[in-house]
């Protein structure tokens, strides 16, 4: 890092997997200086990795990296790289974060960290070890939207918070002729839609409201056989007709009665919590509907720009007033300059790059981090034993987490 004579500090990037999720990350870099000029933060795109030789080249001349590389440990031994994108397949998380953190690197990785529990606290052990800065891809967290529920719940404008219910329904792979990627196969991906979409709602409900301490769990798998997709080719999107049938080996759908922390925003609150990646309708419908005693709110990712805020008990009108995300909400005015005029979720990733970024150089810590991480694997894992023992299973305290901070 190099801060010039005007304060603006220089980042050197590494990338590793030049996917779709690395080029987001790439833009994200990028876009941080029309976003939040005044920060004086300058990401510098140094150096990528790919297995792939046309994602390399690709990184070099349309992303705008220095150079590229076929093995992601040269982005690691690289003394100009700064923090380093950790975009690979799941199965590969734990390994790249524990080798980042021990190169020295602060690290942006995707979730799931790690395949369940185990592979999560290694790389948190890992990264507290050589004290670097972490940062994880629970991106809905970021919506102003979301930012403004929170706020909601930590000032009691909801009153006594007493259930919450969440969903997150995707039709990726709705079709039975959907391809069998790496996120179907065990040992690859580990757990299928409860790693997948169901920790992106765990961290959500959690930054919302506070730490979920106990699950009783079912899963399904709906489609127990998909055509085989070869590793390193298309997408989990992708259609394959008359492919060759291999089995599915893990969850397609997964459900979670839940009980949230006696010294949560939402102390003593219960709630239901979906999952599906075989849903027919829905396409991304992620959210959560969060119920008090003086009044409620939901808010879907398919319209991420929108709160629905009800008017409260004795309001005239006690049904539901449709808010649009404004200036003052969340980051918004950095990308908008009033409501009605969408956000997207490219911006979702700016603003994870900024609360990365601002939290290396050591300033505001608003950043999701490791321990967020493996607070929403612990109860993934719980999930997991739940759905096998068919019982009730807790989860641990983590502390340092950003659900223990509230606004």
């Amino acid at each position: 890092m190099q801060t010039n004579e005007d304060g603006t500090t220089t980042i050197g990037v590494g990338l590793i997997s030049v996917g779709w999720m690395g080029q987001l990350h790439s833009r994200a870099y990028t876009n941080l200086r029309y976003a939040y000029p005044d920060l004086k933060i300058r990401p510098r795109l140094v150096h990528a990795a790919d297995p792939a030789s046309a994602r390399a080249e690709e990184a070099v001349e349309v992303l705008g990296y220095e150079r590229a590389s076929a093995d992601y440990r040269d982005v690691l031994n690289d003394p100009e790289v700064d923090v380093v994108s950790i975009c690979a397949p799941n199965f590969l998380h734990a390994e790249i974060g524990v080798a980042a953190a021990r190169a020295g690197k602060h690290f942006w990785i995707e979730k799931p960290v790690g395949r369940g529990e185990h592979e999560t606290r290694e790389v948190a052990e890992a990264a507290a070890e050589a004290g670097v800065v972490s940062s994880i891809g629970f991106n809905y967290r970021h919506a102003p939207a979301v930012e403004y529920l929170r706020e909601l719940v930590a000032e009691g404008r909801l009153g006594r918070i007493t259930n919450v219910r969440g969903q997150m329904f995707a039709d990726y792979s709705a079709d039975p002729r959907g391809a069998l990627s790496w996120r179907f196969v065990r040992g690859l991906a580990g757990n299928g839609v409860l790693g997948d979409l169901m920790g992106h709602l765990v961290d959500l409900v959690q930054y919302a409201l506070g730490p979920i301490r106990e699950v009783s769990a079912l899963t399904s798998t709906v489609y127990v056989e998909r055509p085989e997709l070869p590793m390193g080719t298309g997408t989990h999107f992708a259609v394959i007709e008359d492919g060759e049938m291999k089995p599915v080996e893990n969850e397609d759908y997964a459900a979670m009665l839940v009980r949230l922390s006696d010294d949560a925003s939402a102390s003593g609150a219960v709630g239901t919590l979906e999952a599906s990646r075989v849903a027919v309708g829905p396409r991304a419908s992620y959210g959560i509907e969060v119920y008090g005693t003086e009044g409620s709110a939901h808010w879907d990712f398919e319209r991420m720009n929108e709160l629905h805020l009800s008017g409260g008990l004795g309001a005239e009108n006690q049904g539901y007033t449709r808010i649009m995300a404004r200036p003052g909400m969340g980051d918004f005015g950095r990308f908008q300059p009033g409501a009605g005029t969408a956000m997207g979720y490219d911006d979702l990733k700016v603003i994870e790059a900024k609360k990365f970024l601002q939290a290396v150089l050591g300033r505001e810590a608003l950043n999701s981090n490791i321990q967020d991480a493996l607070s929403a694997a612990q109860v993934v894992t719980a999930a997991e034993r739940s759905a096998e023992s068919r019982g009730w299973e807790q989860s641990s305290p983590v502390a340092g987490t950003t659900a223990s901070t509230r606004v």
